[in-house]
């Protein structure tokens, strides 16, 4: 995979500064690297539900007892909480120190804003906020929320099949968790089967991203780019080692190594239920955790334990209201700190699924929400970092909860 990502990143960049605008490079996009990349994101998506579905109802059931599903749930939403808030303040200060957003040439300006409307994604409606969203959480309808990928709602049904599980005491319902079983022993051969041409994967997605994009936005929005990125390391190697060798017992060192993987994965997919399967993966075969744990924390934490995601929100919001002149007082800038902790938890974990968030956040401050058009010429290689740094949170709170849940506690 390092291979593949370092020729991608190479080879993309020596085409964009040798062919870019020729049609030859397009059409090597277009009709090679493009769709082998978006194939092999297919293979990995078209896995989800079904691990999900699988994963997070063994990992109910596994519990054996609600008591045990009270306490692993109550001490993932603790963590949770405490470390996106910390992701959130750390990228507030530094935007706050650097102020990205009143650098910019009036002609970056112009440049960025004048793309077209069209692909901006449009915000939630009002309906998806407050109760309406706490109500849709629970699906009428199972099968179509799958369809629909809503994973939220997914998840929500596998719990509600978990605990049935548990409070089930029949001899049916043990052969049909053995079912669920067998569903998640078939999907990880698959995954498997789908590393396996990874390295040619992950250099096609990396050719087609700098193939297209080149340099020269990021070096523009270089202050902007940089204050992300500073905060997701310092909240990747600093925070997570803290609570992992503190809350969670373990050598940071042997965490980070043992997670390369998944790092790697998600980095290149740039979507945390994409990266779920390797996650579960390397958390049972590298970190060795409890299965009943490490299925629940992650598959809930790939939707809901967005750290990175929270902290490029609040970047973001903040960078566009210095972009626009729009004063910010520490009461608003509190509000925004709340709202992206809570965006973090609700945000799909697909590639920019969190700008529409981001958008409704804007129309929360008075920000003009077109001013999300400059992010988005940087977003996909944003969107790799704060993905990686996703990952990483859901496998240190995956750590962080195992602790004192496993009666060996040398196998952490």
């Amino acid at each position: 995979m390092l291979v593949g990502l370092a020729a991608g990143i190479v080879l993309g960049i020596l085409a964009h500064l040798t062919l870019h605008g020729n049609p030859f490079l397009d059409g090597v996009v277009r009709y090679v690297t493009d769709p082998i990349g978006k194939i092999f994101l297919r293979l990995l998506f078209v896995l989800v539900v079904p691990l999900i579905v699988s994963a997070l109802s063994l990992g109910v059931a596994g519990l054996g007892d609600m008591s045990r599903l009270g306490r692993i749930g109550l001490k993932t939403l603790a963590y949770t909480i405490v470390v996106s808030s910390i992701a959130v303040l750390i990228g507030v200060a530094l935007v706050n120190l650097v102020r990205p957003g009143e650098g910019l040439p009036p002609e970056l300006k112009e440049r960025l804003l004048s793309r077209p409307a069209a692909a901006l994604p449009s915000a939630p409606t009002s309906g998806n906020t407050g109760m309406d969203f706490v109500v849709a959480l629970v699906p009428s309808n199972a099968i179509k929320a799958m369809a629909e990928g809503d994973m939220l709602a997914v998840m929500v049904f596998s719990l509600l099949l978990g605990v049935g599980l548990t409070l089930t005491r029949t001899d049916a319902a043990r052969r049909f968790e053995d079912v669920l079983q067998g569903l998640y022993d078939v999907v990880m051969r698959l995954l498997g089967l789908v590393i396996q041409v990874a390295p040619i994967a992950v250099a096609c997605l990396l050719f087609t991203l700098t193939a297209n994009l080149g340099w020269e936005i990021l070096i523009q929005l270089g202050a902007y780019v940089l204050v992300v990125v500073t905060a997701l390391a310092i909240q990747q190697f600093v925070v997570y080692s803290i609570s992992v060798a503190w809350l969670g017992g373990m050598n940071p060192v042997h965490f980070f190594r043992s997670i390369r993987e998944a790092m790697l994965t998600a980095f290149s997919t740039a979507s945390s239920n994409a990266t779920l399967p390797t996650s579960l993966y390397v958390a049972e075969e590298h970190l060795r955790l409890p299965r009943h744990v490490s299925r629940f924390v992650l598959t809930i934490g790939s939707t809901a334990n967005q750290n990175g995601t929270a902290l490029f929100e609040g970047v973001t919001v903040l960078f566009l209201a210095q972009f626009y002149g729009v004063d910010l007082s520490i009461a608003q800038q509190l509000t925004v700190v709340f709202i992206c902790i809570l965006g973090g938890i609700g945000t799909a974990g697909v590639p920019a699924g969190s700008i529409p968030v981001v958008i409704m956040i804007l129309g929360m401050v008075g920000v003009p929400a077109e001013g999300i058009g400059m992010i988005l010429g940087v977003d996909r290689f944003l969107d790799m970092c704060r993905t990686t740094l996703n990952v990483t949170g859901d496998l240190a709170a995956a750590v962080v909860v195992s602790r004192g849940e496993t009666l060996e506690p040398e196998a952490l």
